[in-house]
């Protein structure tokens, strides 16, 4: 009895404290919510506007919280003063206080934002929830912070990125000087950063199965301000027609969105990246196995694969390059047009391609499939047509938006909710599981997040809904059997699904597709920490010189992993060059490592930098390209690449040459369409 009483004493008190601090709050004029060593947030009572200081430095002020509800516009300002109150937590990133603001008004719904902040960390992470108290709400609209004037540079200084929300359509990344644009619409993420000294701004959703979402930067009369909500549709950017899909019931939450500022953007960059899979953890299971290196057939074979030469590709890998491994493993992938060897098509007979798998298997190689789960490549033919696996017609199952269908890339997109869907993935992954594969290749899985008017499951109405639906099914069929590489595909929303992502759209050989492919590391390699693995497409050797071929196979290896392209079904210049530079050990010991090297540069726009670094272990790698048709000369200085003063030397991975490095500074010459990784050794 005595032990009740004190509960209930205590609780009491809590109560009652509560009470105190609420009450309090209100009274004040501006309240303090700190976070990590010196990060407070400012909540002004009167503006009901949120501002940030880091290290007694403001970085932004003036922001507000807006929803549309119902079809109308809410600000903070509909209300009269929030209450607060805060509690302690303690969860997978660590310990701190949730701080929460309450909104309340007898003609409007409630609003809760609410702010987690940690001890040890360097960003707060803030969310919003609108409660309809009792009656249902509609919004395809939630912005946590509206329009916060940034202050932590001078608007000269700063870059302003395009984060693409997926990899399709050869679209790039784009750093601009913030004071030649009117505005920047990013998607997921957004990052303002001065490139000289590195300081850096950075907010972003952790969380994408419900929005997608975007931060817009702003140029508005010589000040930098910025927007970042959920509810984001655009055709040129996450491929939808049609708004986002309203999110409906007694209570509608926002993704949580990551607010932090940095001394360096890089070191921002990852931490977003590594908050994202501790907030939203992966679906399928943790590749721990080593990083995956093999042969795609899409390089240069495409729709001509057939057992003879695919087979042969096999024996090469087998006898000409058995170094070319991580582990004792390397992954014999076909791409798409693998039922070339099914007879009938895809209801037909397997044996063969079984026999392909087998063959991969008896040569130590664990052999690859492709599909596109969520497509329909053959809806020209008419609807009529049954999907394997059901009694349905893929006129069923397509993607409705509107009056018209979801049409990209030449395929329609089907609908992953709908039950044809789902039975035609258990058929054709049962085929697949049945054959033998070990990798798996899921392409353009952006139809799944498509944007619908109306999808198959009454209880999904936003494509990131959708995605999850038909992503988590896949998942499943696969049962842990299979290693998942996904391509073309949303950026973060994937990072549940699959152990490897391409990082850009195809590429192959030429220099200018090893840029194209290296933008996206320059301004996503950070997503190294989303994924098991980011990757950097086929290695492709064939008919370009062998300062371009050094330059592919870089792009490769400093991305983090190395999947081949050539056709070695064939000896040419291709195959002599796979056995002097694909057993390399030092370039192997790199891509065991499995993470991708960091941009030095950040001001590129729709290029990229020509010098990447990172340490492994206590070795420091340079990676240098020269995307230009004539030779260039550069000087590196340590400081910049974050290397220690010192005494050291180069030593060039592809030609054991050493080069001295004299007054802390590298320099080096490099030819037209050429690169060489270098590893500072000291001397």
């Amino acid at each position: 009895m005595k032990q009740y009483h004190f509960l209930l004493k205590n609780s009491f008190l809590s109560v009652l404290l509560m009470v105190i601090f609420c009450n309090s709050a209100k009274a004040q004029s501006s309240i303090k919510m700190t976070f990590g060593k010196s990060g407070i947030i400012t909540y002004d009572v009167k503006q009901k506007t949120i501002a940030v200081s880091q290290s007694g430095k403001s970085i932004f002020s003036d922001a507000k919280a807006s929803v549309i509800v119902n079809g109308k516009t809410i600000s903070v300002n509909d209300y009269s003063a929030a209450v607060l109150s805060k509690e302690k937590i303690n969860d997978n990133l660590g310990k701190g206080l949730k701080y929460t603001l309450t909104y309340t008004d007898k003609n409007n719904p409630t609003l809760i934002q609410s702010f987690l902040t940690y001890n040890n960390k360097e960003y707060f992470i803030t969310q919003i929830e609108i409660s309809g108290n009792g009656k249902q709400i509609a919004t395809n609209y939630i912005s946590p912070l509206d329009l916060g004037k940034i202050s932590f540079d001078k608007i000269e200084n700063l870059q302003t990125v395009f984060v693409p929300y997926d990899n399709d359509a050869f679209i790039s990344y784009d750093s601009k000087k913030f004071d030649a644009v009117s505005q920047n619409t990013s998607a997921e993420v957004g990052i303002l950063f001065n490139n000289t000294s590195r300081n850096g701004f950075i907010i972003g959703s952790l969380e994408h199965t419900v929005w997608k979402s975007a931060v817009k930067t702003i140029n508005k009369n010589k000040q930098p301000f910025f927007s970042t909500w959920a509810g984001y549709s655009e055709k040129e950017v996450t491929r939808d027609s049609i708004a986002h899909g309203i999110v409906k019931g007694d209570k509608v939450s926002s993704p949580k969105f990551f607010v932090g500022y940095y001394s360096d953007w890089r070191n921002g960059m990852e931490e977003y990246a590594k908050t994202n899979r501790i907030v939203e953890k992966p679906f399928v299971f943790n590749w721990d196995k080593p990083t995956p290196v093999g042969w795609n057939s899409w390089g240069v074979l495409m729709e001509k694969i057939n057992y003879d030469n695919t087979t042969k590709v096999a024996d090469f890998f087998a006898s000409s390059i058995p170094q070319f491994r991580v582990g004792n493993t390397a992954f014999i992938d076909l791409d798409s047009f693998w039922d070339n060897m099914v007879k009938g098509g895809f209801t037909g007979d397997f044996s063969k391609l079984k026999e392909f798998a087998d063959y991969c298997k008896s040569k130590g190689l664990e052999p690859g499939a492709y599909w596109a789960p969520f497509t329909d490549w053959g809806w020209k033919d008419g609807p009529n047509r049954k999907a394997e696996g059901s009694d349905y017609n893929f006129g069923e199952m397509w993607t409705k938006t509107g009056n018209t269908y979801f049409d990209f890339d030449g395929a329609r997109a089907i609908d992953p909710t709908h039950p044809g869907t789902l039975k035609r993935v258990d058929y054709v992954i049962n085929k697949l599981k049945a054959c033998g594969f070990k990798m798996i290749k899921i392409d353009f899985l952006g139809h799944a997040a498509a944007e619908s008017t109306s999808f198959y499951d009454k209880n999904v109405t936003t494509g990131m809904q959708a995605y999850k639906v038909g992503m988590e099914h896949l998942v499943n069929a696969l049962d842990g059997k299979m290693l998942i590489y996904a391509a073309i595909s949303p950026n973060m929303a994937t990072s549940r699904y699959a152990h490897v992502r391409r990082i850009a759209c195809d590429a192959w050989k030429t220099i200018e597709q090893t840029q194209y492919t290296l933008n996206s590391v320059n301004y996503g390699w950070w997503q190294t920490y989303a994924y098991n693995y980011i990757d950097a497409d086929h290695v492709v050797f064939a008919d370009v010189t062998e300062g371009e071929n050094r330059a592919r196979l870089i792009s490769a290896v400093i991305t983090g992993t190395l999947i081949t392209g050539d056709d070695y079904s064939k000896d040419g210049i291709w195959s002599k060059r796979a056995k002097e530079w694909l057993q390399n050990k030092e370039l192997l010991q790199i891509v065991s490592h499995g993470v991708a090297f960091r941009p030095v540069e950040g001001n590129t726009g729709k290029l990229t930098t020509e010098v990447f670094e990172q340490k492994i272990g206590n070795d420091r790698y340079v990676a240098v390209l020269n995307y230009g048709a004539s030779s260039k000369s550069y000087a590196l200085p340590l400081e910049r690449l974050g290397v220690k003063n010192g005494s050291y030397k180069l030593q060039d991975l592809f030609t054991s040459e050493n080069i001295e490095v004299k007054n802390n500074i590298i320099n080096v010459t490099l030819g037209a369409k050429d690169a060489h990784l270098y590893k500072i050794v000291n001397r």
